[in-house]
């Protein structure tokens, strides 16, 4: 999180309907449509920098050319040499997606789930699907819009979006392409993958990690299964039908078991790479948001999750959404909650804002202001919580509740904004993949013990690296593990 406009974001991306679609030609002579080309071109710096940037090195050329080698196989002009452009992001969030315009996106988070080049071949050739079946055609696509910034803005305007969140106050999401559509991803990504060598039961093994990472994420933030989903899982919906169908179009081509997994080769590409949060956006330990270098921390309510981007936090759960940012400030808190508000509902917004009132957080001079805001389906309360944090520069939080609600579920919240003290900023350390090789007396659970967690640790170890329930590791196996690095 390093706290730019959100709003600017949304604008820029905007990710216009491309009615006409992204390809042109029929048959051999399919294309990506210059148009569209370009178009993905001018947002490609906003959604690397939204994304946290853009990931260099080894793993990031490998990551494209495992790319290209797989979209060859699409049937799109040129695809195999350049008109495919591949990005790995320094992203915590674990979520691949698509633009139209050939632009793959795939993030560090998800490289580190995979256990070998084949799974990153499904999930690149998935993606290679939804360009290739031109997916975006009629449609717009709103899969990378920050959610809560498309949302209240919404919320000014009475678009359907701020209506359908207030009938489900927290759901918020909208997903990227329909269950067809998706299905038609998993078939073409299978079939591209098999036509360059890869085994295809690795998308369903990826689809199982998948599964299994949800699970244990719900189950360690407090967080029921369906409400706890990661953002792939949120565009790509891991239905039980889903991965079924996966195994058996797997098994159809006839080389499921056959093909490559080079998962040695993959290893030694992500042995080192970040996981989790960068510390230099902050980091999610638990219901706390802590930031050694903004020297701030939070806690979010229980049960209640958090997405950390480079432009906010974002609260999610069953009573509220809320959003954590900053910008400058001249110390009239008054002035800049109001600008908040228009930020995030529109300049031509028509909502009264009442006087705010003034608090003391922490020792931290801070205002707040709730105002009513109509939809198609009821009203929300919306709400701006400030503070002062030193003389040119604040931060806020930005809720929507129920009506009535006020502050509701983050009254305790905006009360735990507090200041890191010089030791604790210090002692927030990045987590790294760790591959190491299996000993002759080590254990899932001693391994374990070696995990940068305080809890879950032999589960994590597990979804990390694709082990059932109950299977034991052999001696010279390599396995991957979560470690403290260095900042």
């Amino acid at each position: 999180m390093t706290f730019k406009t959100l709003l600017a974001l949304s604008t820029a991306l905007g990710l216009a309907a491309c009615a006409s679609g992204g390809l042109t030609g029929e048959g051999p002579n399919r294309a990506i449509a210059p148009g569209a080309a370009q178009q993905a071109a001018q947002q490609h710096p906003a959604v690397v920098q939204e994304f946290g940037g853009a990931e260099t090195g080894a793993h990031a050329a490998y990551v494209t050319e495992i790319g290209r080698k797989v979209a060859a196989q699409s049937g799109i002009q040129g695809a195999g040499t350049g008109v495919y452009t591949f990005t790995t992001l320094n992203s915590p969030v674990m979520n691949a997606f698509a633009v139209p315009g050939g632009y793959i996106y795939v993030t560090r988070q998800l490289l580190g789930l995979m256990n070998d080049e084949a799974e990153l071949a499904s999930v690149l050739g998935h993606e290679v699907g939804h360009v290739a079946a031109d997916h975006s055609k009629g449609r717009q696509n709103r899969g990378i819009l920050s959610q809560i910034g498309a949302l209240i803005v919404g919320a000014a305007t009475g678009s359907s979006e701020l209506a359908q969140l207030a009938g489900q106050v927290g759901q918020g999401l909208f997903l990227s392409y329909s269950r067809s559509q998706e299905f038609e991803a998993d078939d073409l990504g299978i079939r591209y993958m098999t036509a360059a060598g890869y085994d295809p039961n690795a998308s369903v093994s990826l689809l199982a990690s998948l599964g299994a990472s949800t699970a244990l994420e719900a189950q360690a933030q407090g967080r029921d299964d369906e409400r706890s989903t990661p953002s792939w899982a949120r565009t790509h919906p891991l239905s039980a039908d889903r991965v079924e169908r996966a195994t058996r179009q797997a098994q159809a081509t006839g080389r499921a078991g056959t093909g490559v997994r080079n998962r040695d080769v993959f290893l030694g590409r992500i042995d080192g790479i970040l996981v989790d949060d960068d510390p230099r956006q902050g980091v999610i330990e638990g219901r706390n948001f802590l930031h050694p270098d903004l020297r701030l921390r939070f806690t979010v309510p229980n049960g209640y999750g958090m997405q950390n981007g480079a432009s906010a936090v974002s609260i999610v759960g069953q009573q509220g959404q809320a959003q954590f940012s900053g910008g400058a400030s001249s110390g009239d808190r008054s002035a800049y909650i109001a600008q908040v508000f228009r930020s995030v509902a529109g300049e031509q917004a028509q909502i009264s804002i009442p006087q705010p009132q003034s608090t003391t957080v922490n020792g931290i001079p801070a205002a707040y202001s709730t105002a009513r805001v109509s939809t198609q389906q009821g009203q929300v309360d919306l709400t701006v919580f400030a503070y002062r944090w030193d003389a040119n520069s604040a931060y806020h939080f930005v809720m929507i509740t129920p009506a009535g609600s006020g502050l509701g579920p983050f009254a305790a919240m905006v009360q735990s904004l507090d200041r890191l003290s010089a030791s604790e900023a210090a002692a927030i350390r990045p987590r790294v993949i760790d591959v190491v090789t299996v000993g002759s007396g080590d254990t899932v659970a001693s391994l374990a013990a070696r995990m940068a967690y305080s809890d879950y640790r032999e589960e994590r170890v597990r979804v990390l690296n694709g082990l059932a329930s109950g299977a034991a590791v052999q001696p010279g196996q390599k396995v991957k593990l979560v470690v403290f690095g260095t900042r």
